[in-house]
């Protein structure tokens, strides 16, 4: 991510970006090309925490139709996610059965917003702009990595399960 007079460039395209995991890999977003994607800043110590429940059985119900789902903790909201990659890894997977890709730490908003969310807040600004309110704000991106709803921290991942179907049906490859 570059700053041209104070400005963040944003990416031209989904698939030209890259987050390292959280076992620190470096994934292309390209990994995920064909696939229905959604993306979502999460954390561990959060009211709204339980919805890893809901996201889990989203992917679980749908991956082998070609959902993936993308999880990105962060710590700037109430320090809601302090713990390490390690423990933030072991939580989601005690606690939520987790098997969806999680990555490394990231911020969401402010100077140092990293690329894949600079991107997506970019191409679908919220309630607040372009800034992110709070943990679990959820973007879906079709099948060619095109941005096609945001969905606030309080919509339960169920209540997103007609639009992911109806993506998963038009296969727009």
């Amino acid at each position: 991510m570059a700053m041209f007079s104070g400005r963040v460039t944003v990416a031209k395209h989904f698939y030209d970006l890259q987050a390292e995991d959280i076992k620190g890999r470096t994934t292309s977003m390209d990994t995920y090309r064909g696939n229905v994607v959604m993306v979502v800043n999460t954390a561990s110590k959060c009211g709204l925490t339980p919805q890893f429940e809901g996201l889990e059985a989203l992917y679980k119900q749908y991956r082998s139709e070609g959902l993936v789902i993308l999880g990105f903790p962060c710590n700037q909201f109430a320090g809601q996610e302090p713990g390490s990659a390690e423990d933030i890894q072991e939580f989601c997977q005690l606690n939520y059965g987790v098997s969806f890709p999680m990555f490394a730490k990231v911020d969401v908003n402010g100077a140092n917003t990293h690329p894949v969310f600079a991107y997506l807040k970019a191409k679908l600004g919220g309630a607040l702009g372009s800034t992110i309110k709070w943990n679990f704000t959820k973007f879906v991106l079709d099948q060619n990595g095109n941005p096609v709803k945001r969905f606030g921290p309080t919509t339960k991942p169920e209540d997103m399960e007609a639009t992911i179907k109806s993506l998963l049906q038009h296969d727009n490859r």
